[in-house]
């Protein structure tokens, strides 16, 4: 069974209502589960080999601030993430096309730049047609959990 870390970005809180409805799911398959919205270094991954983001999207289509360290240090540094597996949940509202789960692709883009590999498809979330984000996230996590 896999050491999962679940990467927190949130700025009003859905993202970790999230994260928090997926961890028991994890747990249950078999999975170590850890959650954190403090990550900012490759160091904080390391005792995880698959990672899975859950970012909501703020502003412009901006990453949300306290993950945004971790993701300006990844792509400035370019860490080998080759040995880590990961997913991505992004959270957006389809009413700003432009930047629509904007946070969560950036995020995205980053892991792949380190060489991470993605499990499966990213989850685009559109909170204007689905208010509560961690339903849509529980049925995607079902097919996803078979991947790690």
């Amino acid at each position: 069974m896999a050491n999962i870390l679940i990467l927190v970005g949130t700025e009003s809180g859905n993202a970790q209502m999230v994260a928090d409805a997926l961890k028991p799911v994890l747990g249950t398959a078999g999975h170590t589960v850890d959650v954190t919205d403090k990550a900012a270094t490759k160091t904080d991954l390391e005792a995880h080999d698959v990672l899975l983001v859950v970012c909501a999207t703020h502003g412009s289509g901006d990453i949300p601030t306290n993950i945004l360290p971790l993701a300006e240090t990844l792509e400035r540094e370019r860490p080998d993430l080759s040995g880590h597996r990961y997913g991505v949940i992004a959270l957006g509202d389809m009413t700003y096309q432009d930047t629509y789960c904007g946070g969560g692709k950036k995020v995205d883009k980053v892991f792949e730049l380190c060489g991470a590999k993605k499990l499966g498809q990213r989850l685009e979330v559109d909170a204007s047609s689905q208010p509560l984000p961690d339903e849509e996230a529980l049925g995607w996590i079902e097919g996803w959990k078979t991947l790690v």
